[in-house]
């Protein structure tokens, strides 16, 4: 049981990763990467809204029409999303404003939607949480690698703290502009997702 419950947590981190092996959630990916501050709040909003939803319609699943299924998973979805929306806008208004309309995009994220289609209906609640804590993690790696190189490349600042000395920038080094950019976002992406996979040896079924 101990075996299983790791390999929950564990597959998204690597093997299965949301992001890098089904390339999903790319969007905000790339969005929300500019700053880690921005990405690690986006993550943890992810992480709560996919383990919760994951939850309820675990507990829900024997009782939802299958004709209507997707119609509820939306309803609790956009209900978790909105209370996370709620408590960033009252605690952390200014990351909140950064994050705009991102945020709100969880409802249709295909990492949600997809963990409660695929596992949630089909699994007790307690393996449903910990998929959706473990998807919600193998999201939040992508996320804080991107946005870790994206800010210290293009700002020279990581959590808004400057990580590259002074005198380097008096020798002539400057920040580079198109880390900041969507570009920037999509190049070092597409490395990670290389070099994910090269490390998994996966390779698409043809």
């Amino acid at each position: 049981m101990a075996g299983k419950t790791t390999k929950i947590l564990t597959d998204p981190l690597s093997e299965n990763n949301p992001v890098t092996i089904q390339i999903l959630g790319i969007c905000s990916s790339l969005a929300v990467t500019v700053q880690l501050r921005t990405a690690l709040v986006m993550a943890i909003a992810l992480t709560v809204v996919t383990a919760g939803s994951n939850l309820i319609i675990s507990l829900m699943r024997n009782t939802i029409p299958a004709r209507i299924r997707m119609i509820v998973e939306m309803v609790v979805v956009s209900c978790l999303v909105i209370v996370a929306d709620q408590f960033m806008r009252a605690y952390l208004y200014d990351i909140s404003r950064q994050l705009s309309v991102f945020v709100g995009l969880i409802i249709t994220n295909c990492i949600v939607m997809g963990r409660l289609e695929a596992y949630a209906l089909y699994n007790p609640p307690w393996p449903s949480v910990l998929d959706g804590i473990g998807n919600g993690l193998g999201y939040s790696a992508v996320l804080v690698v991107v946005a870790v190189i994206r800010e210290v490349c293009g700002s020279g600042t990581l959590l808004g703290y400057r990580v590259i000395p002074q005198s380097f920038y008096e020798a002539g080094f400057s920040n580079n502009g198109l880390m900041l950019l969507a570009p920037g976002a999509f190049i070092v992406l597409g490395l990670l997702i290389w070099a994910q996979r090269s490390m998994t040896r996966y390779a698409e079924a043809e």
